[in-house]
């Protein structure tokens, strides 16, 4: 029972952050979602194993920068763009608003914002351009980059999930309850996500968790400042931006 349970969780985990098609799960409690978290990080190797493949099959054929924009076009098909929708509503909320009910409210609407595709773009850039970068010096190693950055960008939400209380309504919560997740689910994360790291010499795998967790801490102080704690749309920005902080850091550090 207690394995059955935990595959349900997987998959609540998967329906949840991705577009990936799974099977319907009979008796769906709403509490799974929040407990699934202890999963996010292996939804994420998933999604980065799927857009490493692209990108080292791409750069046997195209240059490593049209390598580098399938693969972060496979992860945002793959998700829905999940992430980065969350990103930019953050930043317009955390942008454009003046009180926190005008953030939040911001953060609600549908509609991209200046400081939502400012953010956006950029992001996204970056890690094309980190992934590039490293695309010309070894594909395979960019290949297990990509993977570790989706596992560890999750983690890091989870991470947020953990410690940040919630700041928004919690009728709204993308989560389902907004409670805060386990420590033992943040363990089981963080303990799936650091697997990849394996094939990093130390140096690089701890400055690009280092430089992931200073990206990720931004938007989470920002929205404990403004908001009063997390969204779902600020779990996003934490994903986010830890991609691109540890994408940073390898791509600087591993080549020389």
């Amino acid at each position: 029972m207690v394995i059955r349970h935990e595959a349900r969780l997987f998959v609540c985990a998967v329906q949840f952050l991705t577009r990936i098609p799974t099977p319907q799960l009979a008796g769906f409690q709403p509490e799974w979602i929040q407990q699934s978290a202890r999963y996010y990080s292996l939804v994420g190797q998933l999604v980065g194993g799927m857009s490493a493949l692209i990108l080292y099959g791409a750069a046997q054929v195209w240059s490593p920068w049209i390598a580098a924009l399938l693969a972060v076009a496979a992860g945002v098909v793959l998700t829905g763009g999940f992430h980065e929708d969350g990103l930019a509503d953050t930043a317009d909320g955390l942008g454009g608003g003046l009180t926190r009910a005008r953030r939040l409210e911001i953060m609600k609407d549908s509609r991209l914002g200046s400081y939502g595709a400012l953010a956006l773009g950029l992001t996204l850039a970056l890690r094309v351009a980190a992934l590039a970068m490293l695309t010309q010096t070894s594909p395979l190693f960019a290949a297990v980059a990509l993977l570790a950055s989706h596992g560890l960008g999750r983690a890091a939400a989870v991470g947020a999930m953990t410690i940040m209380p919630y700041g928004g309504d919690p009728g709204m919560a993308k989560e389902g309850r907004p409670d805060r997740a386990s420590w033992v689910g943040l363990t089981v994360a963080v303990l799936i996500a650091l697997w990849p790291l394996i094939f990093f010499s130390p140096t690089t795998g701890a400055g690009g968790v280092a430089l992931g967790l200073a990206a990720a801490a931004i938007p989470a102080w920002l929205a404990w400042r403004l908001l009063g704690g997390r969204t779902g749309d600020v779990l996003g920005a934490v994903e986010q931006a830890f991609e691109v902080g540890f994408l940073l850091a390898v791509a600087g550090l591993a080549v020389r």
